[in-house]
């Protein structure tokens, strides 16, 4: 999956319905240049870039960028009069190993022509660095045209042959880079080793992760894969060996048995990213629904009765859980988007806290993980006027953890003075309110 399917665009404006902050403000803020919260809110971002980290060589780095052609701004007003998106990267290295130090820096300015029936743009940004050593790369992007500002960091590391970066997918039949490792049951993928041609690829398939995070504030044991493969396949190597995985799971590659590393495929199903069928909406209930009710609407006979039955008991009539419906599954869709490793995005815990709670009005990055802050309620006058006087925010940390799976898994700091608020919000959303935690109480 390369991208979200079109139909994720009727769901913007239901989005954006729950993150406008309503009230009064007696002073302008001053813009935070850290905050980072546009990069998982689709209103703020419309330019959503993928990125990709190779290591060809111990001492060199190819930094990926893809753009979607439907997301950039083309101009005709140039010399040539022809469509052209014009885009400043600036790519900076950091070694976390050695305290942040920076590595290599490097800038390119993009003139990008528009193509008729080209649905993608794919650059590369050479770098050099270190062996063993554990990197962050951090990537500016200007839309000069619009005067946009897109950042990413990307963590990589140089302290093995065999991971995840001294590989690149690509497409069998049309030999196009695959910046996602999520593949479909009829997708045909070559894996290109980059360091030399090994005599085999070695294949361990692993069933699909299906634990849901526990509640912020429960101070239990991380989940996390617990379990071994369920086979292991050998195979002799070739750039160009068609590789097809046919059922839903985990299917970790590599040229070395005796190293469990390389890179993973990911299967979630025919329908991932997004929930088209009763029986995939049914799953992420589980962050509102008793664990009764989950029996029961997993054993119905007739799934989509019991699904729609669920989501009126909330709203109380057909047209608000038609509301909550779209709003709730717009939700699961761009946490399947931003955040999914090697279990969907909305099986994460940065996926439950964006489901119940919305897009974070705050994000901090640095290399050991995020911060998301929701703004708490305003402060009411004695003459019941709303104001703000200044801005509390609710924060949960997440912390980056080192997998062999995938780079973008993260877990949440558990503490028993988190006050999480997830009761009321878990009771707002079953009585038919999208919860907002800065909404004041009789809205």
């Amino acid at each position: 999956m390369e991208r979200l399917l079109n139909k994720s665009a009727l769901f913007i404006a239901a989005l954006f319905a729950t993150t406008v902050f309503w009230s009064c403000v007696s002073t302008q803020n001053a813009v935070d240049t850290k905050d980072l919260s546009y990069l998982y809110n689709p209103i703020k971002n419309p330019v959503t870039p993928r990125y990709n980290i190779t290591t060809p060589s111990e001492n060199e780095v190819s930094v990926g960028i893809k753009f979607f052609a439907a997301e950039l701004f083309f101009s005709e007003a140039n010399p040539q009069g022809v469509p052209t998106a014009s885009m400043l990267v600036t790519v900076k290295l950091f070694s976390t190993t050695t305290g942040m130090a920076l590595a290599d820096t490097a800038e390119i300015n993009l003139s990008i022509v528009k193509e008729p029936g080209k649905q993608e743009y794919i650059y590369h940004v050479p770098m050099r660095v270190m062996p063993d050593l554990d990197y962050v790369a951090e990537i500016k992007i200007l839309d000069r045209l619009r005067s946009l500002v897109m950042q990413a960091f990307i963590p990589f590391n140089t302290t093995s042959s065999v991971n995840r970066y001294n590989y690149t997918a690509r497409g069998h039949f049309q030999k196009n880079e695959l910046f996602n490792p999520v593949v479909r049951v009829d997708e045909y993928a070559n894996l290109v080793y980059l360091r030399g041609i090994p005599d085999s690829i070695f294949i361990a398939y692993y069933k699909p992760y299906l634990p849901i995070p526990d509640p912020p504030s429960m101070l239990l044991p991380e989940k996390a894969i617990d379990y071994g493969p369920d086979t292991i396949v050998a195979l002799p190597y070739s750039d160009t060996l068609p590789m097809m995985f046919p059922r839903p799971g985990i299917y970790l590659c590599s040229v070395d048995s005796t190293v469990k590393d390389g890179f993973a495929f990911f299967n979630f199903g025919p329908s991932f990213p997004e929930m088209n069928t009763p029986e995939t909406m049914i799953e992420p209930l589980a962050y509102l629904a008793s664990e009764n009710e989950m029996n029961n609407l997993r054993s119905a006979e007739r799934a989509k009765l019991a699904l729609d039955e669920f989501w009126i008991k909330c709203g109380g009539n057909v047209e608000r859980a038609r509301e909550l419906i779209r709003i709730y599954y717009t939700r699961v869709l761009y946490s399947n988007y931003y955040f999914t490793s090697y279990k969907e995005g909305w099986r994460t815990e940065r996926g439950m806290i964006y489901i119940i709670y919305g897009p974070p009005d705050k994000v901090y990055k640095n290399p050991e993980g995020e911060s998301w802050g929701y703004r708490k309620p305003v402060i009411r006058s004695s003459w019941g006027t709303r104001y703000k006087v200044s801005e509390e925010y609710l924060w949960f940390n997440f912390k980056k953890k080192n997998s062999i799976y995938s780079d973008n898994d993260y877990f949440i700091s558990r503490s028993e003075q988190l006050v999480s608020f997830w009761e009321q919000a878990v009771a707002a959303w079953k009585k038919g309110i999208v919860f907002r935690l800065d909404n004041p109480e009789d809205l």
